[in-house]
């Protein structure tokens, strides 16, 4: 790279706030879909008169949108259209959930990052809420935060689901544990995907009278079959019952630090009867096939520090075999869930 395209890249970095809230705003402003619409693109005054917003602020965010290549102008006819990247930025839904939580959960927060280094803890948090951490805080967020969250939380696993299915109840499980729970979102997939099992959700009590409420309310057909167990797995005291076939955890280790990963792995052990299975379903940041997904995952080890609880992150599936090892199970399956997923499944059994 030549010095003088290593310092245009250096100032990307130093203004990217500016172009990520010149393409938040044009989202919410509604500019991206009047370009978009538009068959050949419309000029700045028709973007301001389409959006009933003043030229002079319409001017300010499409030229730095032009200077991100974010948006191309057709000098013929002084016309605006999206460029492939804007394209992405506009539509793609990926980019949008990412974004989103971005503003309304991180950005503001990320400015803690430096603090939430040193100190170990979510130094961001206290932007949104008052907890130690976000999962204490979840149901209490705002509307627009906490949808923002979920849709986040959704978007990498509930495409998922159809396919994990499969392989959980390839055993036919009659009680799977639901280990962090969260809405009860698996909890309603699997018995809705076998009449027979039985399915109990373990999660910080204000989580469990989420699901319940939302399960009691919505799913009356399934919901004698839920049963709810309240618990902080990270309090020592805390057990994790016996009692299961399947013990479940989907994107829910990655909430951990490494000793505490061990330390929930080790409280299944304590009670799981001889041949339970323990699967745990991941976005491993060595499994993705694509460049944009792997970015995503790591950017998204710095919300767990600054926002979510300060020692924990996305991590490679080979760390995960190894504190699973450490821990006294042996991986007996490695699932790579179909290409327009992220994740994969590790099918545990006791050593």
């Amino acid at each position: 790279m030549k010095a003088l395209d290593a310092l245009y890249e250096a100032q990307k970095i130093a203004f990217s706030p500016f172009v990520f809230q010149t393409a938040y705003s044009m989202h919410n402003l509604g500019i991206f879909d009047k370009i978009f619409e538009a068959k050949d693109g419309l000029t700045l005054q028709e973007i301001a008169q389409q959006t009933n917003l003043d030229e002079y602020g319409v001017r300010v965010l499409i030229e730095m949108a032009a200077a991100a290549d974010i948006v191309e102008k057709n000098s013929a006819t002084n016309k605006y259209t999206l460029s492939k990247i804007g394209y992405f930025v506009a539509r793609d839904e990926m980019t949008r959930v990412n974004m989103l939580f971005t503003q309304d959960i991180c950005y503001k927060g990320l400015y803690h990052l430096e603090d939430a280094v040193k100190n170990g803890k979510p130094e961001g948090l206290k932007e949104i809420g008052d907890w130690e951490t976000i999962y204490q805080g979840l149901s209490k967020l705002p509307g627009r935060l906490k949808k923002s969250w979920f849709e986040f939380d959704h978007f990498y696993s509930d495409n998922s689901f159809d396919e994990a299915l499969k392989v959980i109840f390839k055993d036919q499980p009659k009680m799977i544990f639901d280990i962090g729970g969260n809405t009860g979102k698996w909890a309603i997939a699997s018995t809705r995907y076998n009449k027979d099992v039985h399915v109990t959700i373990l999660d910080l009590p204000i989580q469990i009278e989420t699901a319940q409420n939302n399960i009691n309310q919505n799913f009356a057909d399934i919901k004698d079959r839920v049963h709810y167990y309240p618990i902080n797995v990270l309090d020592e005291q805390s057990t994790i019952p016996a009692g299961a076939d399947v013990y479940w955890m989907s994107q829910f280790l990655d909430c951990f630090s490494e000793a505490q990963i061990e330390s929930i792995l080790l409280k299944i052990k304590e009670n799981a009867k001889p041949g339970a299975k323990v699967y745990i379903m991941e976005t491993f940041i060595d499994n993705q096939r694509f460049p944009a997904a792997e970015f995503s995952l790591v950017a998204t080890s710095l919300y767990f520090t600054v926002m979510a609880n300060g020692n924990s992150k996305m991590y490679s599936s080979s760390v995960f075999k190894y504190i699973i090892d450490k821990a006294g199970f042996k991986c007996v399956g490695e699932h790579h869930l179909h290409e327009d997923s992220y994740h994969t499944i590790l099918e545990l059994e006791l050593k």
